[in-house]
């Protein structure tokens, strides 16, 4: 075999496994076209799912807010002064609330619209920061629920049980919020309280979502 030969054999080898790597990269991108595809249509899936229980908790946020309204309404009167305060805060928060859940909602539909997998992975990151964020809010009106009773005639007849009962368990629910307010962030994800707080749809479908995109990349990491 002269030279020639040789180099002939060799060029043909190196054509060869130039194809062999051309094919193979051609078989990555289509199983890595086809995992990202599949892996976000099921994070839209749950975050669609998501949307219409928020969709049905704006409902219901709003027909309670309506009988909140009509009881203020009717117990303007200085002997129902802290019923009527305390009503008006928690509508307040829940007023709030309707808000933040119309801007998720419209977010999920941003989500659900967008064929960019970067753009997904931000905006579910932002709809998790939401929740966070909501959930927070709607903790801290928990004191209010504490004195919607209190009257001044029972503060008057009954300090002792007031001061040393009703006042007590509302400054409880004061600090219970405020504690929450400052701990319910990502990084406690992984305590118990947190997993039993966060254990319903709304926190679980936003995860699931997340875990979803993440799987991507993984899947990106692993074939490179």
């Amino acid at each position: 075999m002269d030279d020639i030969e040789l180099k002939n054999i060799w060029k043909e080898y190196d054509r060869k496994i130039e194809e062999t790597k051309l094919i193979n990269m051609q078989s990555w991108a289509l199983n890595f076209k086809t995992f990202e595809y599949v892996q976000t249509e099921k994070a839209k899936s749950k975050l669609n799912s998501l949307s219409t229980l928020k969709k049905w908790m704006i409902f219901g946020g709003i027909l309670w807010i309506a009988f909140l309204l009509f009881l203020v309404v009717n117990s303007l009167e200085i002997s129902k002064i802290f019923f009527v305060i305390s009503l008006l805060a928690i509508i307040i928060f829940n007023l709030f609330g309707i808000v933040v859940y119309i801007k998720q909602v419209l977010l999920i539909n941003e989500i659900d619209n967008s064929e960019n997998l970067i753009e997904v992975q931000q905006k579910t990151s932002k709809l998790q920061a939401s929740t966070l964020q909501i959930a927070r809010i709607m903790f801290a009106q928990s004191p209010f629920y504490t004195t919607f009773f209190w009257s001044p005639q029972m503060i008057a007849s009954s300090w002792t049980a007031f001061f040393l009962i009703s006042l007590p368990v509302t400054l409880l629910f004061v600090f219970a919020s405020i504690w929450l307010y400052r701990n319910i962030n990502y990084k406690n994800a992984d305590k118990k309280w947190f997993k039993i707080l966060f254990s319903s749809k709304e926190w679980t479908s936003v995860i699931k979502a997340i875990k979803f995109m993440n799987e991507i990349e993984d899947f990106k990491r692993e074939i490179v």
